[in-house]
């Protein structure tokens, strides 16, 4: 019986813990903004080349995404 109300507490203690983890207070988190590039016309293979145009069309940079392979802009918004 004691080795049960022990075992009880320690889990009770540990979910206690796991629950402040989470309410904790939290950064603010900056949203990124995504667009599809209208200058970018070939397949997208490499990242760097997507942010290069992506930065000419003044956004911060860019990767490659989906299945057909296409960029897309990024910037804080």
């Amino acid at each position: 019986m004691e080795r049960s109300m022990r075992l009880f507490s320690a889990a009770f203690v540990l979910l206690l813990l796991l629950l402040a983890t989470e309410m904790g207070p939290k950064a603010a988190e900056a949203r990124t903004c995504q667009s599809q590039s209208h200058r970018f016309k070939s397949t997208c293979v490499r990242k760097s080349n997507c942010a290069a145009v992506c930065q000419t069309e003044g956004f911060h940079g860019g990767h490659c995404r989906g299945f057909r392979r296409r960029c897309f802009c990024t910037k804080h918004c």
